[in-house]
């Protein structure tokens, strides 16, 4: 499965900054969703109201999902990546 990933910088509550990637099938074009998808994982860590957008969350590349995404995605409809910041 391919997937889009959306590389995401939102600012969390504290100040620090929260960087995660949402991968989603590459074939959702609806960036409203993606962005929904990134405020219930901003709820799921007690980041709820912190802005999601465009200037947080854009596009990145298009690239082979993994397994576990694939099993997140047919699960949820989206997976999340935690980079930097998420604990």
């Amino acid at each position: 499965m391919k997937v889009a990933v959306y590389d995401t910088y939102v600012p969390k509550k504290d100040g620090t900054v929260m960087h995660f990637d949402i991968l989603v099938p590459d074939t959702m074009k609806n960036e409203d969703q993606v962005y929904a998808y990134g405020r219930s994982y901003l709820q799921q860590k007690e980041q709820e109201g912190q802005p999601m957008s465009t200037k947080e969350c854009r596009f990145c590349h298009i690239e082979e999902a993994t397994a576990e995404v694939v099993s997140d995605i047919e699960r949820q409809g989206y997976s999340i990546i935690e980079m930097q910041g998420c604990n």
